[in-house]
Order: C-alpha cells, then sequence, then structure tokens
C-alpha cells in the first residue's frame, strides 16, 4: 500500500506529507510535528532531484526520512533549549515561593515546630522554631503547602 501511494504520486508524497504534519503542529502544539515535517519536506525535495535514479527507491525513502525525523528532532530541541525561554513571572504557580523575604508576626505561638501565621487574606502552615505569640517572623523558604519561618 506503501508502495502504491509513494508511487502514485511521485516525490509529491513528501511534499504532502510534510505539509499534513506542519498543518497538525496548529492543531496539537508541541513543537514536535514540525521537525518531522521539516524532515519530509527535505525528503520531497530530494525525491523530485533523485527520482529517476535506481537507488533512490521507496525502502531507502522511507530510510533517509526516518534517519532526517530523528535528527531533526534532536537538533530542533537543542535549538529551542538553547533558546533559553525564560519567564518574566517564574513564580507564578508557586505561591509559597513568592512568599519568600515577607514578614508577619505570629498571631498564634509556634509549638513544637508548628504553627500558622496570616499572609494578606491567607493563613498559612508554617515550619520553624518555637517562639511566643506576638513574635515576628520571616517566611525563608515553602515545603508543599507549609511555609518554613526564622525569628526575624
Amino acid at each position: 500500500m506503501i508502495e502504491h501511494i509513494i508511487l502514485e504520486l511521485g516525490p509529491w508524497c513528501w511534499w504532502v506529507l510534510g505539509l499534513v504534519l506542519l498543518a497538525a503542529e496548529v492543531v496539537a502544539p508541541g513543537v514536535f510535528l514540525v521537525w518531522i515535517g521539516i524532515a519530509a519536506i527535505i525528503t520531497g525535495a530530494l525525491s523530485l532531484l533523485f527520482w529517476e535514479a535506481g537507488f533512490w527507491v521507496w525502502q531507502a525513502q522511507l530510510v533517509f526520512f526516518a534517519i532526517l525525523s530523528v535528527a531533526a528532532a534532536v537538533i530542533g530541541r537543542r535549538l529551542l533549549a538553547r533558546s533559553g525561554n525564560t519567564s518574566d513571572e517564574p513564580l507564578l504557580n508557586q505561591r509559597g515561593a513568592r512568599l519568600i523575604g515577607r514578614t508577619a508576626v505570629l498571631e498564634q505561638p509556634i509549638l513544637e515546630g508548628r504553627g500558622r501565621i496570616r499572609l494578606d487574606a491567607t493563613t498559612w502552615p508554617i515550619n520553624g522554631p518555637d517562639l511566643p505569640a506576638g513574635s515576628r517572623v520571616k517566611v525563608t523558604g515553602s515545603s508543599g503547602s507549609h511555609l518554613i519561618v526564622e525569628s526575624a
């Protein structure tokens, strides 16, 4: 069946596959199908050049496409990793980490290393040294939903 499709469409089957993969990337974004689509288009370009050559049979085309797809995906991944997509809000979904450095006054004492503080409109469970009510504490870290505090 694959042989029939490739022979029927000729070198253009690779161009069609490449464009379908690029369109699929728009529907299901993930920057993966782009590299495979580019590999298909490159295979199509080479097919236009070598279609009549005896060595460019459909099996060779498939092997070349597979190798080029893997190479393109690896190179593309490295290029994207190197681009350094840094966020302007790196702590956006890390509420506890955003509170590091804040200070608060204990409404209740910290007993046996556990207590609670109120920051803004939220009450947070805390871990830290035993301190009496009214002590000022500073948030130094977060662990899950607990804040880690020390005397300020």
